[in-house]
């Protein structure tokens, strides 16, 4: 029995499978609607859809270099307890890898490259994987550098995964100096979360919102009444140095230092080993953020499952 693209279509809207899926099914089934959902029932994909629904806040993020490449990645599943799972962790680095070697520019891209030893590409090895762990699976997010020096740093086992990417002469690349330096950067990045690597980096547009709100907050504190505009412009000018220190990477003061900036301390770590380090630029990801978790009453839980 022949099928059409509005059978593709319908298949898909009853058992929310993907279009290529449908189509296999419908192939598999000679057109027949009914069985080709019972056998993307059997192949667990409708299954494994379904739990696709449900919100994954959890998993983990990682930064590692592969040969050479800088890779930061995160993967989110439903709970922390999966985010210890070894074929969660294998899946994960498995993807890390695939970013490194084929370097695809987005997230769709990413799901059609094809999963090392499988005849799967990776978006159908990550359904797979939601059907043997048992549980939503989502990669989220990467970023990949493939020029400079490349330092990973993973916190608290992949809550926190910080990649940082440094130009650095040759003469000093190879230095455990400028190993340390990095880690010491993404620790301090995972640590204090800056929105910027440098003050260089902040779009006016930002400074000058800043500005607007730091000057109605000095003309509205009594402390200032009276105070000419002259001096309340120097005061939030002051302010604005404040926010590039608690901002800006380069800015911050080094947390290993002693009241040096990052930006300071590196450039000493460059004339001490008597070459040239720049930080060119770094990823945070922090597993989970900026996902809304779905919140449970367990007493309603309990609830439901005795009626």
């Amino acid at each position: 029995m022949a099928f059409t693209a509005i059978d593709v279509k319908n298949l898909r809207e009853i058992t929310g499978v993907g279009m290529m899926d449908c189509k296999k099914a419908l192939t598999a089934s000679d057109g027949d609607m009914d069985k080709a959902v019972e056998w993307l029932r059997e192949k667990g994909l409708a299954a494994a859809q379904k739990k696709a629904g449900r919100i994954a806040a959890e998993g983990m993020s990682i930064a590692k270099c592969i040969d050479g490449v800088g890779v930061a990645l995160e993967v989110n599943a439903e709970t922390d307890f999966v985010a210890k799972n070894e074929l969660f962790i294998d899946f994960v680095n498995a993807v890390a890898g695939i970013v490194a070697a084929s370097n695809p520019q987005t997230l769709e891209e990413l799901m059609a490259l094809p999963f090392p030893g499988s005849d799967m590409t990776v978006e159908q090895m990550q359904n797979d994987r939601v059907l043997v762990i048992g549980e939503n699976i989502k990669i989220r997010r990467f970023v990949r550098y493939a020029d400079g020096l490349n330092i990973g740093y993973i916190h608290m086992g992949g809550r926190i995964g910080v990649m940082v990417n440094m130009d650095v002469s040759d003469s000093i690349k190879d230095n455990a100096a400028v190993t340390e330096l990095g880690r010491d950067l993404a620790m301090q990045i995972a640590a204090m979360n800056p929105s910027f690597r440098d003050k260089s980096d902040v779009d006016n547009t930002v400074i000058e919102k800043e500005r607007e709100i730091l000057t109605a907050q000095a003309k509205e504190d009594p402390k200032n009444a009276g105070k000419p505009d002259n001096i309340i412009e120097k005061m939030v000018t002051g302010r604005i140095s404040k926010y590039y220190v608690e901002n800006c990477l380069m800015q911050q003061d080094f947390v290993k230092g002693d009241k040096i900036s990052v930006e300071k301390h590196v450039a000493q770590v460059a004339k001490d080993l008597g070459g040239t380090i720049e930080v060119k630029a770094f990823t945070r990801f922090e597993t989970g953020e900026g996902i809304e978790k779905k919140q449970e009453n367990f007493a309603d839980e309990i609830a439901s499952l005795v009626k």
